[in-house]
């Protein structure tokens, strides 16, 4: 198997402006698309007027102090509590998701650390909803991953794994004194905190499963899971050498006293590698599970990458494929086109068909991301539901399209000028060559006589001007690069 080694090779000193490497709106945007779901042009204008220190600090900060998501009304709601109200569990159950579904969605919009990191340890602390199904259980999942999102990882670990969602997905519901299930106390160490064949022996997951016994309690499937002693394996367990009476919480503080190590390098690996490139930096990987070892603050170890030389090394720019959120989020959050309301759940349903199915990823070790996001089927796919959005704008909200077109180009009446600051709206890096612009520039001139831009007739306040953005936005999204970020 071939080795790839990243070409990254800057630190993680602190990213300093220089003529080599300015601050410009290249690694601003770039900024925006990595620790967020991108940005319209009046906020990287503003975040242009910051040193780079200082903007990440205000990105880090908004989520750190945005509130939570409301806890709603069926936050702890049974199948009993519908019956009692008169409503349909199926249909309502369908519904309680999709709201909470919509509200993420909304938070990729408005705060876009926090909603990332949502998306991003979902799919490292893997659950399928499918499996549990219950709104209760998903609230629970969903409220734990938005309180830890930032926080301590020792912390993170040991409450994702007491809740109702982890218990059935990974069995540990049916792991009893009488019965052991080894299923969750694999995934914790596999998957959770150490990586594949990392530090732990077959028999250090046969004991730490039985350290885990008890949670088995509930009154029915629509209940949440709760500990009981009566099913709690009560004697000796051999975990990392230590023995003793170990329960759930000793097994976390074994995890972490004895392979602290070991659990910061693999997942400062996994954040590298959502973040910055699919081809890792081990000296860089290094670097920052000694530092995250610490302490194993999130907060503080993301905002070392992000402030760093490497994170804005030039390298780095426009090398991640788009997952199809960040494709479809990115999308609204650059033009500012408006949405209705019932088509935020057309947009989840849609990113659905194209791989990412919130809350339910793939398998337990979650989706792969980059490549995997695109093959012949999904490419299509993803020209086909932008298109979609493209042509909603345009029943909907048309003069959107010419509003868009004259915050880009600061009301140009050359085309070539409207064409190029349009694409570079969208994409990473700048395209490869002048003929490019120059092809997108004709698609967007239409069907209009060439001497109404010749002799500067023409101007964005045409009534052809919107369907001429159409056509280059039809054009921009088959564009290669735009898949990129």
């Amino acid at each position: 198997m071939a080795v790839f080694t990243s070409c990254i090779t800057s630190t993680l000193q602190p990213y300093i402006p220089s003529t080599e490497n300015p601050w410009n709106e290249e690694r601003v945007r770039h900024a925006y698309r990595r620790i967020g779901y991108d940005a319209n042009k009046a906020t990287i204008a503003n975040a242009l007027t910051l040193a780079p220190d200082i903007l990440i600090d205000q990105l880090i900060n908004a989520s750190l102090n945005a509130p939570h998501w409301p806890t709603p009304s069926w936050a702890e709601f049974t199948n009993d509590d519908y019956n009692n109200l008169g409503l349909d569990f199926d249909e309502q159950t369908q519904a309680n998701q999709a709201e909470l579904m919509i509200a993420l969605v909304n938070q990729m919009q408005t705060v876009g650390l926090k909603s990332r990191l949502i998306m991003f340890w979902s799919n490292h602390f893997v659950t399928r909803l499918e499996d549990y199904y219950v709104s209760n259980h998903l609230y629970e999942y969903f409220n734990t991953l938005e309180i830890h999102a930032l926080g301590n990882f020792q912390d993170f670990v040991r409450a994702i794994g007491k809740t109702s969602a982890m218990l059935v997905f990974l069995n540990g519901v049916e792991n009893t004194s009488f019965s052991p299930n080894e299923n969750y106390a694999r995934e914790l160490y596999e998957l959770f905190t150490l990586g594949v064949d990392n530090g732990y022996t077959q028999n250090d997951i046969v004991e730490t499963s039985k350290a885990l016994t008890g949670y088995n309690h509930r009154v029915n499937w629509t209940y949440p899971i709760y500990f009981d002693a009566s099913t709690f394996n009560d004697t000796d367990k051999t975990i990392f050498g230590q023995t003793g009476n170990w329960g759930y919480d000793d097994v976390i503080d074994l995890l972490f006293q004895e392979k602290a190590p070991l659990i910061a390098q693999h997942i400062c690996k996994k954040l590298y590698t959502y973040f910055v490139s699919p081809t890792v930096n081990e000296a860089i990987i290094t670097a920052m599970a000694n530092q995250f070892v610490l302490d194993f603050n999130i907060e503080n170890i993301l905002r070392t990458l992000f402030k760093s030389q490497h994170f804005f090394d030039q390298k780095t720019i426009g090398i991640q494929i788009k997952s199809p959120y960040d494709m479809t989020v990115s999308y609204l959050k650059v033009t500012n086109f408006s949405l209705a309301q019932d088509f935020y759940e057309a947009m989840i349903y849609f990113n659905g068909i194209l791989g990412q199915i919130m809350f339910e990823p793939v398998d337990v070790a979650g989706w792969q991301g980059d490549k995997d996001w695109i093959n012949s089927s999904t490419l299509g796919g993803r020209w086909e539901i932008l298109q979609w959005f493209i042509w909603h704008t345009w029943n909907t909200y048309n003069e959107e399209l010419r509003t868009f077109a004259i915050d880009c180009s600061d009301n140009s009446n050359d085309p070539y000028v409207v064409t190029k600051t349009i694409i570079d709206r969208f994409m990473p890096l700048e395209l490869f060559s002048i003929e490019d612009y120059q092809t997108a520039t004709d698609v967007f001139k239409h069907d209009l006589p060439e001497n109404y831009y010749e002799n500067q007739i023409w101007n964005l306040q045409w009534d052809s001007v919107p369907f001429q953005v159409v056509l280059l936005l039809i054009h921009l999204i088959k564009i290669p690069e735009f898949q990129l970020k």
